[in-house]
């Protein structure tokens, strides 16, 4: 992943959050919604439940008024009429009607009850929904908003209801050593309009608002938190895979993995594997007839084929010899057949040579095979030798002589036992070793 795709990423978790914040703002709307109009509803329905109910017309005006502001809002989120300061002012005008119902509906339709036994008989919970259904839109800061406006709308409210009473009470009237008598001519009094109450209530209030714009802030930067680490696992994925690409055009890509994903030097080890050394006859003089541009276009299509051959038999290209490589199998990657899977390897290489016009050689030997990263600490590099490898290079080069295009050492004949039928071809000397060793051709797979 690079910049700009990191930049898009991005980009695109934002507009998620986005989009999640304007489902959660409908959904916040819809519910304030259904609360008013659900209120609405029930209040001019009343009269036909209790007949000595008397709806007011200002209260029916109002609850009607809200629930076609929610609606109106409702259609406008989303949209390019919608506006960053609307939901502050949807939620401040319902605060604000809940704290003014409290201070100009009158209680009773006596003359004689005043207003603050409104705040006594019921309270300041009814502006707690308002404030949970806040956090519905993930904005933090609508939730602080709604609370401080609650807080300073219940104050208002409280402010002119108590202001405009003749004379009050509140708990620093009770004396210090009260009675129950003169807890009742306090605490019951009509005057009563218990200051401390409405600290608390507040407090409480702000305190919970407080409380669910810190959930609301921590949900979002878990969020984010999230996103960057995606952002981060996509880099580093991009990265290696990259590296992987690259690296695997000069070391095997099954090593090139295993190094990406650790990147401490493979250990040495050592297997009995099967090696096989391919190289393509008469390519010298064909060289020498072809531009180097198409000589290196030609091997490459050929060498994609064939190392696409390799690995689906599940062996390993340690290395390119010019117009050649060396194959192993069981080194470094276990396999339960390397000689049988050598042998079908060969078969398949001859197929893909003929698809290219190209005739090849190869030489294919079983024994101990030693694999692992070799160099110095600033440059390293994967191999695998042993006396198996340096026979099956010796057996590839017999083979121009014998005219066959696969010999196998005696070790490999027998790893393959009943599952291919191969030939003597004679016992020969082979450079880099003491006496003359029997070599066979393989036949074909036995059925």
């Amino acid at each position: 992943m690079n910049d700009a795709e990191t930049r898009e990423f991005a980009a695109e978790s934002a507009a998620r959050l986005k989009r999640a914040e304007e489902q959660g703002l409908r959904l916040a709307i819809a519910c304030r919604t259904v609360v008013t109009g659900a209120a609405f509803a029930w209040y001019v329905g009343a009269p036909l439940i209790f007949s000595g109910f008397e709806p007011r017309v200002a209260a029916v005006v109002v609850l009607l008024i809200f629930t076609a502001i929610g609606i109106a809002h409702l259609a406008l989120i989303g949209t390019r009429y919608d506006r960053w300061w609307m939901k502050y002012a949807v939620y401040a005008m319902d605060s604000a009607a809940i704290c003014a119902t409290f201070a100009l509906v009158p209680i009773s339709r006596a003359d004689d009850v005043p207003q603050i036994i409104a705040f006594r008989a019921y309270g300041i919970y009814y502006l707690f929904p308002i404030i949970a259904i806040s956090c519905l839109s993930l904005s933090w800061r609508l939730v602080i908003w709604t609370g401080a406006v609650c807080v300073i709308a219940w104050w208002a409210a409280f402010l002119w209801v108590a202001l405009g009473m003749d004379s009050v009470l509140s708990w620093g009237d009770i004396p210090v050593n009260a009675t129950r008598a003169d807890y009742e001519e306090v605490f019951l009094s009509m005057d009563f309009i218990g200051r401390g109450n409405r600290i608390e209530e507040t407090a409480m209030i702000f305190f919970a608002a407080l409380s669910l714009a810190v959930a609301v802030y921590r949900a979002r930067a878990v969020f984010f938190a999230q996103v960057a680490s995606d952002v981060q696992w996509r880099r580093e994925r991009s990265i290696r895979r990259r590296i992987s690409r690259l690296f695997g055009t000069y070391v095997p890509t099954e090593i090139a993995r295993r190094l990406i994903a650790d990147d401490s030097p493979m250990e040495p080890q050592q297997t009995v594997g099967t090696a096989l050394v391919m190289d393509i006859a008469g390519f010298t003089p064909f060289s020498a007839q072809h531009a180097p541009k198409t000589v290196i276009a030609l091997l490459d299509r050929f060498f994609a084929d064939a190392t696409r051959a390799v690995s689906e038999e599940r062996g390993v290209v340690i290395t390119y010899l010019g117009d050649g490589f060396l194959v192993t199998f069981n080194a470094p990657l276990t396999i339960p057949d390397p000689a049988d899977a050598a042998l079908r390897t060969a078969n398949r290489l001859l197929e893909v040579a003929r698809a290219h016009d190209f005739s090849i050689r190869i030489g294919i030997a079983t024994g101990d095979l030693a694999s692992g990263t070799v160099g110095s600490d600033d440059r390293q590099t994967f191999t695998v030798y042993g006396s198996s490898v340096n026979l099956a290079a010796r057996l590839e080069a017999l083979s121009k002589r014998l005219g066959e295009p696969v010999l196998l050492d005696e070790a490999t004949r027998a790893a393959l036992g009943n599952t291919w039928a191969t030939s003597h071809v004679g016992d020969h000397p082979l450079s880099g070793f003491a006496e003359a060793l029997p070599v066979f051709k393989p036949d074909a797979p036995v059925a």
